[in-house]
C-alpha cells in the first residue's frame, strides 16, 4: 500500500517500446486512486489525535503523505507520458489515429483527440484550427479571444511568428 500500483503504471509505460501506446490501464488507474483516498483518510484520523497529544504518530502521518506525493507524480507521470506518445502518434499518423491505436486509448482520449482544433467563440461558432482551415465570418474580422488563443498556442509550443 506504499505506492505500488501508481509505479506500476509508470512501469509498465517504460517497458513499452519506444512509440508503442499500451492500453490503458483504467482498473489499475481506479485503485492508485482508491490507494491515495484511504492514505488521505487513515491521514486525517491520524491529524486529529497528533493534535490530542499523540505525537508518536506523526513519523507515520509524514510517511503517509510522502506516499501521497508520489503516487500523485506516478500518475501524473502515467497520463502525461501517454499524451506525449498520443501527440506523436497523430503527428505521425495525422489526424485520424488507425484503429489499432485508438483500441489502446481510453474514450476521453479518443474523444479529445476528435474535438482537438475546435475552438468555440463568444457567439457560439465553432472555429476549426487545424492546418489549413479558414475562418469566415460576415465582418471577415477575427474575433479578439481567437486570436489570443492561437498567440497562447503559438507561445506554448516554442513557433514564433512575425506581423511581415
Amino acid at each position: 500500500m506504499a505506492g505500488e500500483r501508481a509505479a506500476g503504471l509508470v512501469r509498465e509505460l517504460h517497458r513499452a517500446a519506444g512509440g508503442h501506446l499500451p492500453p490503458f490501464r483504467v482498473e489499475e488507474l481506479r485503485q492508485a486512486l482508491e490507494e491515495m483516498r484511504a492514505l488521505y483518510e487513515q491521514n486525517q484520523a491520524d491529524v486529529s489525535e497528533a493534535k490530542a497529544g499523540r505525537t508518536d504518530l506523526i513519523f507515520l502521518i509524514r510517511f503517509r503523505h510522502c506516499c501521497l506525493l508520489r503516487n500523485q507524480r506516478c500518475i501524473l507521470a502515467y497520463l502525461y507520458d501517454r499524451l506525449l506518445r498520443i501527440r506523436a502518434l497523430r503527428w505521425e499518423y495525422g489526424s485520424v489515429l488507425p484503429n489499432t491505436i485508438q483500441f489502446h486509448m481510453s474514450a476521453e482520449e479518443v474523444r479529445c483527440l476528435r474535438d482537438y482544433g475546435e475552438f468555440e467563440i463568444d457567439d457560439g461558432t465553432t472555429v476549426l484550427l487545424k492546418k489549413n482551415s479558414q475562418f469566415c465570418s460576415t465582418s471577415q474580422v477575427l474575433p479578439v479571444k481567437l486570436l489570443a488563443h492561437i498567440a497562447n498556442c503559438l507561445h506554448g509550443s516554442g513557433l514564433q511568428f512575425s506581423s511581415a
